[in-house]
C-alpha cells in the first residue's frame, strides 16, 4: 500500500543518493511519471555554502531532502523504496579486513561506496532495483591492480542478492550534445521478474538487458568474450583480484560475462552549435578580450619546450594541441569542474561566434550540454554553476534507461 496520499500502488519509489542538483531525478521523471523521488541526500564536504543542496531544494522542494553527511544518516531514517540511484564518487574501494560485526567488510574510511552497501544491506526490504553512475576509469582502477575496485563492487552487490549489468556509455555516440563517457550500473534483486529473465551471458549484453535495449551495441571487432567467476570473500578479492573488465558486462551470482562493444546508432545528433545563445544574450564577461586571447591560444596550442622547477631542475615538456576554438558542428568536449572563471585555461571551452568574437560558455549552455532545464542552477555564482555541471551527468542517458526500466519492472 502507498505510504501517503501522494503515492499510488503503481509508483516506483526512488531514493537518490549523492544527488547533486538532481540529474537522476530529472532523467527518471522525464521517462515516466511513475518514478517518484521520495527521499534524497546531498552533502558537499568541506563547504560552508551547500549550493547543490540549495538548488535541489529550490527545484524540487524540501520534503524528503537531506543535507547531511550520509555517513551519519542511520538507515532507519531512509524510507523503504523500490529504486536506489546515485552517482557515487570514484575512490579507492580496497577492503582492509573482514569483521564479523560489520557485515564482513571494512572499507577504507570515508569511501562512499560502503555507505551504499550499508544502506542496502541494512534495509528491512531491500530496493528491488539499483541505478548508479561513475567515471569510466572505475573499470580499470587502481592502476596497480586493474579491475580490483569494480570487482569488489560487483561481488558485494552479488552477495546482496543482485544481478548486475554495466555499460560504459559516451553520450555523444547516441546523439547527445556532449562527449561524456561514464560507467552506468543497474542492479535487480534476484526475486524480481527482471533478474529472473536475465542470464550471465552475451545475450543479456547484446539484446535482453536494460542497456542493450536502451543503447543498442555490437561486439567490437576482434574482441573476445571473457567469462570468469569472482571467488573469495571481499578481503580476498581486494588482495588477489586479477581479471579485466570490458566496457559492457553482467554478473549473476558471482559469474561474470564481459566484452567490449561499440554503439549502434544512426539517429539525430545534437551539436554544440545548436545549443549556444546569441551574442545579445551573453554577459560581456564571457567574451575574451584581445589582450587575453594570446594567452588562451598559447595554453590551447602544442608545446615542446624546456621548463625549470622551483628547485632549479630543468626538464623537457611537451603536449599536443587542443581544438581552438571548439567546433560548433560536433558535440562538445567533456565539461570539467574547472570550466568556470575568466582566467585562461587549456581545458575550458572557447567558441567563436558569428560576430567573430571568442567567448567562454555560459552556465545555461553548460546546463544544456548535460540536458538540464535552462537556468536549473540559477542562484549560485557562475563559477559554482560551472562546477556543478562538471560534476553532473547527462540526463538524457538516465531518461533512456528509465524508459526501458519502467517497461520491464514488476
Amino acid at each position: 500500500m502507498p505510504e501517503n496520499s501522494n503515492e499510488t500502488s503503481d509508483d516506483v519509489r526512488v531514493v537518490e543518493l549523492f544527488a547533486g542538483v538532481g540529474g537522476f531525478r530529472i532523467g527518471l521523471e522525464r521517462a515516466s511519471k511513475r518514478f517518484k523521488t521520495i527521499w534524497n541526500n546531498q552533502w558537499e564536504p568541506s563547504t560552508k555554502r551547500q549550493d547543490a543542496s540549495l538548488i535541489y531544494s529550490r527545484q524540487f522542494g524540501i520534503e524528503g531532502h537531506s543535507n547531511e553527511d550520509i555517513n551519519t544518516v542511520p538507515t532507519s531514517c531512509i524510507p523503504e523504496h523500490d529504486l536506489l540511484v546515485g552517482g557515487f564518487p570514484c575512490q579507492d574501494y580496497s577492503v582492509a579486513t573482514t569483521l564479523k560485526n560489520s557485515g564482513g567488510i571494512e572499507g577504507k574510511k570515508g569511501v562512499l561506496w560502503w555507505q551504499i552497501y550499508r544502506i542496502i544491506s541494512e534495509m528491512v526490504n531491500r530496493p528491488k532495483y539499483l541505478f548508479f553512475e561513475n567515471v569510466d576509469r572505475l573499470l580499470k582502477s587502481p592502476a596497480s591492480q586493474r579491475g580490483r575496485d569494480f570487482g569488489i563492487i560487483l561481488a558485494s552487490l552479488a552477495d546482496l542478492d543482485y544481478t548486475v549489468e554495466w555499460r560504459v556509455i559516451n553520450a555523444a555516440e547516441y546523439g547527445m550534445p556532449q562527449r561524456r563517457r561514464r560507467t552506468y550500473i543497474t542492479g535487480y534483486l534476484n526475486t524480481t521478474k527482471l533478474a529472473h529473465n536475465i542470464s550471465s551471458d552475451l545475450k543479456t549484453i547484446l539484446s535482453d538487458g536494460i542497456f542493450a535495449q536502451s543503447f543498442p551495441a555490437q561486439v567490437k571487432e576482434g574482441c573476445h568474450v571473457s567469462e570468469f567467476a569472482i571467488n573469495g570473500n571481499l578481503a580476498e578479492i581486494s588482495a588477489n583480484f586479477k581479471h579485466e573488465f570490458h566496457n559492457a558486462g553482467v554478473i549473476k551470482g558471482r559469474d561474470v560475462t564481459t566484452v567490449s562493444v561499440v554503439p549502434i546508432y544512426d539517429g539525430p545528433a545534437l551539436t554544440l552549435g545548436e545549443l549556444i545563445l546569441p551574442d545579445s544574450e551573453v554577459p560581456k564577461e564571457f567574451f575574451i578580450d584581445d589582450e587575453t586571447l594570446p594567452k588562451w591560444k598559447y595554453l590551447k596550442g602544442a608545446k615542446k619546450e624546456t621548463r625549470v622547477t622551483a628547485d632549479g631542475y630543468e626538464y623537457k615538456y611537451s603536449e599536443g594541441a587542443m581544438a581552438f576554438p571548439d567546433s560548433l558542428d560536433k558535440p562538445s568536449r567533456t565539461i570539467i569542474t574547472g570550466e568556470g572563471g575568466q582566467g585562461p585555461s587549456r581545458f575550458k571551452h572557447v567558441i567563436k561566434t558569428d560576430s567573430g568574437r571568442y567567448r567562454r560558455l555560459t552556465p545555461m549552455e553548460l546546463e544544456r550540454l548535460n540536458m538540464f532545464p535552462d537556468n536549473h542552477t540559477k542562484g549560485a555564482s557562475d563559477l559554482r554553476r560551472a562546477f556543478l555541471m562538471g560534476n553532473a551527468l547527462v540526463t538524457g542517458i538516465v531518461e533512456k534507461v528509465g524508459l526501458v526500466l519502467i517497461s520491464n519492472i514488476d
